[in-house]
């Protein structure tokens, strides 16, 4: 069966939000301190899943790995350039920026339904887009990379009003400075019955 699986950066103290800095917070680029090498190819272990299954970004994820990832050459980069995108956002017209990109405008939780008949949905980033999947019982997996710092500040996976969720620990796996922690959701408590509004702009 397919999944969806949401890949984060976090703090040791739970913050994902700005981990390159390019959001000019006071709090951000924790996950380039220790250096590039952290952040460096497939440190998600998504393996073939990139060639067989469907990236899935919010419009300003999408937008700041659409400036950075197209010129890359490194073997990791051509397999991302390669991959399936889709991009859930209500203001973008155009984004022919990074190959093989396609709009989600209307009915986020549907369209997520039927590309998860057809592949494996890996979100990258994407806050609210994450957490509104994962209001409708549609996350099946999360990866998330430990960073040896903490932020203080700043949003975290979940949030402070999050239903609850009961996760089970697949495996945990030393990468250098990091440390990949990989959970299934076992039971994903109550489902919204409407989408974040803050999952899309």
């Amino acid at each position: 069966m397919n999944r969806v699986i949401v890949i984060k950066f976090s703090t040791v103290d739970g913050v994902v939000e700005d981990p390159d800095g390019s959001d000019g917070t006071p709090f951000g680029g924790w996950a380039l301190r220790t250096g590039r090498a952290a952040v460096a190819d497939d440190k998600f272990r998504l393996g073939d899943k990139l060639e067989t299954g469907a990236l899935l970004f919010g419009r300003a994820t999408w937008q700041l790995f659409s400036r950075r990832w197209p010129s890359r050459t490194d073997p990791y980069a051509v397999r991302m350039n390669r991959a399936r995108k889709y991009v859930a956002s209500r203001t973008l017209t155009d984004v022919t920026a990074w190959a093989n990109s396609e709009l989600i405008k209307d009915d986020l939780i549907g369209s997520v339904r039927a590309l998860r008949e057809r592949h494996d949905v890996i979100v990258i980033g994407s806050i609210g887009l994450a957490a509104a999947l994962a209001d409708h019982d549609l996350v099946d997996e999360y990866r998330v990379l430990i960073f040896p710092a903490a932020a203080g500040a700043g949003r975290r996976l979940f949030g402070p009003n999050v239903p609850r969720r009961e996760l089970r620990l697949v495996s945990a796996e030393a990468l250098g400075v990091v440390a990949l922690l990989r959970y299934e959701v076992a039971d994903q408590g109550n489902v919204s019955d409407s989408a974040s509004s803050t999952a899309r702009s």
